[in-house]
Parts: C-alpha cells; structure tokens; sequence
C-alpha cells in the first residue's frame, strides 16, 4: 500500500506557534492544579475520573501498539493514521478526565492505609520498599508526561502533512515515550488506588 497523501497544508510558523501556545497551556494548568480544590458534593465516588484516566490511558498504550504494527509490519498507512488520531482523540479526553479529578479529589498518599492525610511510620513500614518503586514510576510518568505533548503534537503534524522521513524520525523518539507515560498510567493507578478515600 502506498503512502497516503497529506491531510493538513504545511506552515510550520502557524504549527509551532500553536503547539507551543497549546503545550505552554496544558503544561500551566496541570502545575497549577496542586494550588487549587473544588469543594463540590457531586453524589459519586470523584475517583472515578482516575479509573477512567487508567482506562484511556491502557487503551492507547494498546492502540499505540496496533498503530506501530500496521506501519511496520501491515505497511497500512490508512489505519496507523486512523489509530494515532484515535490516540490523540483519546489523549483530550484524558487530559479532561485529569483535571476533573485533580479538582475534586483530595491528596492520596502511597501507603495512607487509614486515609487521615498522614503518612505514619507503621504504615510506611507496611509498604515497605515498595514506595520507591512506585514513587520511582510515578516520577518517570509525570516528567515524561510534561514533556511528551509537543512531541506528539508535531509528530502528528509531520504524519498530517506528508512529511513522512520528519515524521518517522520524531516518532522514534515520541513513540517509546508516550507508550511508557500510557502504560506507567495504569500501574501508576493500580498501585495508588487502594488509598483512595
């Protein structure tokens, strides 16, 4: 199957404005949700936003997958294309679900079997040495996680407007990177969400 033709006209000046302005954004407003908290009775278990943050999450880490196999593997053009978009569909809806949560829920700490906000010596001794592996992992996830949107954004712009060599040769660095942030999501999620309260 031969490339597909592009989907956008290129202007990279117009790109680069709105990929930084747009990282610049998101990146502002996930720092500054730490700083504030909504104190809203919605009648459900808020945490229920992080399950769904772990389930977009799983779901593109395995598009991501089906999307590198149908380029490398298939040579489908049409269907990698219409997977990454899905990613980046998907990729929205997560980022909406993450402040949903980061508003509405109070702070969980890793261990807190108790749920009263402090880490005791006990219940550190509880977890043990599993802290730092899941301390280790979250702190990957969030430092790639802050720097992985431009990539993604001007991978899809060099997919979207036929650039395929720019294109192939970013996605060798994007790839990896989003592929461990949507899988360390999840497991991020699975170690922390029995100290939900």
């Amino acid at each position: 199957m031969r490339m597909i033709e592009a989907s956008i006209n290129k202007n990279d000046s117009l790109a680069k404005w709105l990929i930084g302005i747009f990282s610049f954004v998101v990146f502002v407003v996930v720092v500054l949700l730490g700083k504030f908290k909504l104190s809203i009775e919605l009648g459900f278990n808020v945490h229920i936003f992080a399950t769904l943050n772990a389930f977009l999450n799983a779901c593109t880490a395995c598009l991501l997958v089906g999307a590198l196999v149908s380029v490398k593997v298939s040579k489908n053009y049409f269907l990698h294309k219409r997977l990454m978009i899905t990613c980046l569909i998907l990729s929205v809806l997560f980022l909406v679900s993450y402040i949903a949560h980061h508003l509405l829920a109070a702070e969980t700490k890793f261990g807190d079997a108790n749920h009263d906000g402090i880490l005791s010596d006990d219940e550190k001794l509880q977890v043990g040495n599993l802290r730092y592996a899941y301390y280790t992992i979250l702190y990957t996830h969030i430092l790639l996680a802050s720097i992985i949107l431009p990539f993604i954004l001007f991978t899809a712009y060099r997919g979207l407007t036929g650039e395929y060599t720019k294109h192939k040769k970013l996605a060798r660095i994007t790839w990896p990177l989003w592929f461990y942030v949507a899988v360390t999501g999840p497991v991020v999620y699975l170690m922390i969400s029995p100290y939900y309260h």
